[in-house]
This record gives C-alpha cells, sequence and structure tokens, in this order.
C-alpha cells in the first residue's frame, strides 16, 4: 500500500464524495479518482494545494447529465508523490494522458481551476485529449510578471531540496486562523466544513512536498507563445474577486486566443466553484447545450 493510500484509511473518512473514490494504477504511480454519473465525459482537475474535495458541491450536479472523471493531481490528496521531472507542466500533461488511458475515457469537457486549466491546454496542445470544449475557472495560463515572476520558481526550487520545510510547514497550518488566512486571501469565502478539508491537507507533508515540487518546476512560458492554438474551443470563465488570477489575466488570454470566449462572474473569488457550484453547474450545461454534448429538454 502506497504512503498516499495510508492516508486515505488515516484522513479519508469524511472526505466529499467518497463513495466514487478509487485508487488507479497508471504511468507507474498510484491515482486516487472519483468518478460518477454516466453520459458525455467530463474531466474535472483541481489547482495547486488542493484536491477532488475542491469539486464536492460540482461533482455530484455535473453527475445528473455527466460521466465525471476528477483525479488528484500528482503529489496532491490522495495520489502519489512522484519523481520531480512528473511536476513539470509537460510532465503532469504526459501522466494524466496515461491515467485517461488507463481509464478509457476521451473527456469531450475539461474543466480546470486555476493550474488545472493550464495542465489541460498543455495536454490539448500537445494532443493528450481533443475536448469540444476546454474550459478554464480562474485558470493560471500566464507567466507571473515582474519581481513575484522571477523571484516564485527559484524560491519554491529552494524550499522543495529542503525536506524539513514540509513538515515544518504542515506544522504551522495546525494553528488557528492559518488555513483561514490564506483563503482569504484568495479573495474567496468558505464555510467551516470546506476549510476543514484545506487544513487536513496542509496538515500532510507528503501533499505540502507535492504542491512545492509542482511550484519548483513549474513554467508557463512555452504555453504562453501556444495559446493561440487553443482556438475556439477555450472558454474563460473568471471571477471578479479574484485576488490570486486577476480577471483581467483572463481578458488577456481572450485577446490571444482567436475565437475563446470570456465570461467574468461578479461576487466570487479564486474558488467561486467551490463557493457557488450550483452557478457552474448552470454554465457548464449551457456550454455543454450549446457545444451539441447534451440533447435539448424536449
Amino acid at each position: 500500500m502506497s504512503s498516499a493510500e495510508s492516508d486515505w484509511l488515516r484522513m479519508g473518512a469524511q472526505w466529499p464524495n467518497r463513495a466514487c473514490s478509487r485508487f488507479v494504477s497508471a504511468g507507474g504511480m498510484r491515482w486516487h479518482v472519483q468518478e460518477a454519473g454516466a453520459g458525455p465525459a467530463v474531466l474535472l482537475l483541481h489547482g495547486t494545494g488542493a484536491a477532488t474535495h475542491s469539486w464536492g458541491g460540482l461533482l455530484p450536479l455535473l453527475a445528473r447529465r455527466f460521466r465525471v472523471i476528477a483525479p488528484d493531481l500528482p503529489g496532491h490528496g490522495f495520489s502519489a508523490l512522484p519523481a520531480p521531472r512528473h511536476l513539470t507542466l509537460p510532465g503532469m500533461a504526459a501522466a494524466f494522458g496515461g491515467l485517461l488511458r488507463q481509464l478509457g475515457v476521451a473527456p469531450q469537457l475539461a474543466v480546470g481551476h486555476s493550474a488545472g486549466a493550464a495542465i489541460l491546454a498543455r495536454m490539448c496542445l500537445d494532443g493528450l485529449i481533443a475536448p469540444a470544449s476546454l474550459v478554464s475557472l480562474n485558470g493560471a495560463l500566464l507567466p507571473l510578471e515582474g519581481l513575484p515572476g522571477h523571484l516564485f520558481a527559484p524560491l519554491a526550487r529552494t524550499l522543495a531540496r529542503v525536506p524539513l520545510v514540509p513538515r515544518l510547514f504542515a506544522h504551522g497550518a495546525v494553528r488557528p486562523g492559518v488555513v483561514e488566512n490564506l483563503i482569504s486571501k484568495t479573495g474567496s469565502s468558505l464555510g467551516a466544513e470546506a476549510v476543514a478539508h484545506y487544513r487536513l491537507l496542509l496538515q500532510n507533508p507528503r501533499h505540502v512536498s507535492g504542491v512545492l515540487g509542482m511550484m519548483a518546476n513549474w513554467d508557463l512560458v512555452a504555453l504562453e507563445r501556444e495559446l493561440p492554438g487553443l482556438g475556439e474551443r477555450l472558454c474563460l470563465f473568471a471571477c471578479e474577486g479574484d485576488l490570486t488570477v486577476p480577471a483581467q489575466l483572463a481578458a488577456r488570454v481572450k485577446a490571444m486566443v482567436p475565437g475563446a470566449q470570456l465570461r467574468v462572474l461578479p461576487g466570487l473569488g479564486h474558488l467561486g466553484h467551490e463557493e457557488d457550484p450550483e452557478c457552474f453547474d448552470r454554465l457548464l450545461e449551457s456550454l455543454a447545450l450549446e457545444r451539441g454534448l447534451l440533447d435539448l429538454p424536449a
């Protein structure tokens, strides 16, 4: 049994949509995957630092009309922590391609939040998936600018190389208010149960190692050059109150990608799909109808 599966036995008792969870071996690693529903296949990829709990409210809504597949990113949640080379953007894209082949799934709708959107974009551009629509929810598709862009990856690489750092961070996440403060800085407001799931993750050194490893190996320069190749299948949903990936960045992406759609949503932050899953369920249903993935109601 992998350490991630041991964590599942220890920590997963109250995990959202637990009955939909299973473990899958693909590409030399063990994945935690949630699957539910029937119909056109929808792939959900969460962002850095999260896990499948991020889709806790949205997954069962989508499962009324779709076959939903929601994996934990490598090193996140209850998926195994791979070698650093698999935590690059191309490496993660290839790893997810292997997982989908193992599952026998060709997603018709690919939905990614934050960094999850960048992974899906890389998969589309590399020919690993060919969805009718790629949906970016507050997608982190462009490199950080200015001083943060120059410091982000080197700092993450330094921290990732120090074995004690994940344990120190996980220990610090126990303190009252730490996780709540991190979430508030995204511009979102979550209930106590959702905050508890983030706290559970951030108290796990293996998960923190996966997050730091991903941040240390993250490079969006090549993706930025190739974004125009996504064309009209790209649909951008940006939340007006997002303090992590401001909505104006989605407007920049739209200007770069011929035919891309953009919708800006008021009153929500970076974790908007967690704050109001019903809103995103309606948006995705409307998009699926528009792309011919669902039949119009009689």
